[in-house]
């Protein structure tokens, strides 16, 4: 029992760390905004952009864009064929189409009996 519940901390603990990883340069930016803003940032020699350092956050998400895209299987059609379906095709005549009756299923054969009445709890008495 104890095995198991240590598998299930594992990968509840990997789950949340996938989840996480599209957040974590925010998080990273947010730490470590001042550190980022004197050294890393591009635009730090052009104080009237104001950047502090969202320059290196945006190169940082692009990045990590880039690299999800490389990492996605390319899937090409023609490399699964559909050969295995046949389509079923109906010879309709236009001038002698008829409405289809359709048969249900459904019984439609009940009856509803309203009730004006408000039913209440019955009273009991000690």
């Amino acid at each position: 029992m104890k095995l198991k519940s240590i598998w299930a901390g594992l990968f509840i603990f990997l789950y949340v760390l996938a989840m996480l990883r599209p957040v974590l340069p925010l998080f990273e930016y947010v730490v470590n905004q001042d550190y980022i803003a004197e050294f890393l940032c591009v635009n730090k020699d052009k104080s009237e952009l104001n950047c502090k350092g969202k320059c290196y956050l945006m190169k940082q998400l692009q990045e990590q864009e880039d690299e999800k895209r490389q990492n996605l299987p390319r899937i090409v059609m023609e490399e699964y064929p559909i050969g295995f379906i046949t389509l079923l095709r109906l010879n309709v005549d236009s001038e002698a189409t008829t409405p289809l009756k359709i048969e249900s299923a459904y019984i439609t054969n009940y009856q509803f009996l309203y009730l004006s009445d408000n039913l209440k709890p019955p009273i009991f008495t000690s």
